[in-house]
């Protein structure tokens, strides 16, 4: 499990995590999302051990990231933005190398580096210089080593940056099998790489964490569009006291105390048509992860 409590890093005057706190469970893969300069490689860092918080504290498997980073360094498997690799190196050559920065015993390198070039899809690239690789091939060689150890915690820095869009199908299917085996945070400014592989999202402005939900709560809307001329006493007075009402862009929205169905969508239309309201559209308001973001982030216009 990874638990957060109430982490803040300053930087002078910038504060660029702010009391944040969260518990991750183990096997869950979680996006976390914002914008660029929200937080998230900070707090990524900080749960790493790489910086040290101003104040707070963040545990890994029960260990405090700080008082034990060696122990929790080795139980995380960490790509950052910026994949540290040695480009005048061939891929097994910096895998054997990074195998040994990582601990992996000298006896056991060999079969680690054979692992986890196949489980990346590096086998016919395994002899290339690591500068003469696509970057979406440099990208897979920073998760190859990333998973050298066979870490429990996976900690995943924007890791289809720049990919184009076949190598980025490639590194989600690759993110999807590590998950089968780790817990997973995948920190990106891409809602659409949260939609593909995560079942939970964590939202970051301004270093505050804005947004915690399953994907699945998120998109369940409780409200239902009426699109509709009728104003807001007739449209209450039609549907009943027990809906608030929202304006909307050429309607309105109905919240209700519950999600609504097909039977409340039938016995709103039913209500409506009784009162003599014209309406020209009834669904259920669609809640994306990128209207949900706009709004969260500040960002909605």
């Amino acid at each position: 499990m990874i638990e957060a409590r109430e982490l803040t890093r300053r930087f002078g005057e910038n504060v660029a995590a702010d009391s944040v706190s969260f518990t991750i469970g183990q096997g869950e893969i979680v996006g976390l999302l914002g914008h660029n300069g929200a937080g998230k490689t900070t707090v990524m860092k900080l749960l790493t051990g790489f910086l040290e918080p101003s104040s707070g504290s963040a545990e890994i498997d029960g260990q405090d990231v700080t008082e034990h980073a060696a122990e929790v360094q080795r139980k995380v498997g960490y790509l950052p933005e910026t994949v540290p690799l040695y480009s005048e190196m061939t891929v097994v050559d910096y895998l054997e190398f990074a195998a040994t920065v990582r601990g992996v015993p000298a006896s056991e390198r060999s079969s680690a580096v054979s692992r986890v070039v196949e489980a990346t899809g590096l086998n016919q690239h395994a002899l290339a210089v690591i500068d003469t690789l696509s970057r979406g091939f440099k990208q897979r060689v920073g998760v190859a080593q990333a998973i050298l150890h066979a870490p429990r915690f996976l900690i995943l820095d924007e890791p289809t940056s720049g990919l184009d869009p076949a190598q980025t199908q490639e590194m989600r299917d690759l993110i999807r099998r590590l998950a089968e085996s780790a817990t997973v945070i995948l920190s990106t400014h891409i809602m659409q790489e949260v939609d593909a592989v995560c079942d939970r999202v964590m939202i970051l402005r301004a270093g505050e964490l804005a947004l915690d939900e399953k994907l699945a709560d998120l998109q369940r809307s409780e409200r239902l569009y009426v699109g509709t001329d009728a104003d807001r006493e007739a449209l209450a007075e039609a549907v009943g006291e027990r809906v608030d009402l929202d304006t909307a862009d050429g309607g309105w929205f109905l919240t209700f105390d519950r999600t609504p169905g097909d039977d409340l969508s039938a016995e709103v239309a039913a209500r409506l048509v009784r009162s003599g309201i014209a309406f020209h559209a009834l669904q259920r308001e669609k809640r994306d992860l990128e209207t949900v973001f706009r709004r969260v982030s500040g960002t909605d216009v």
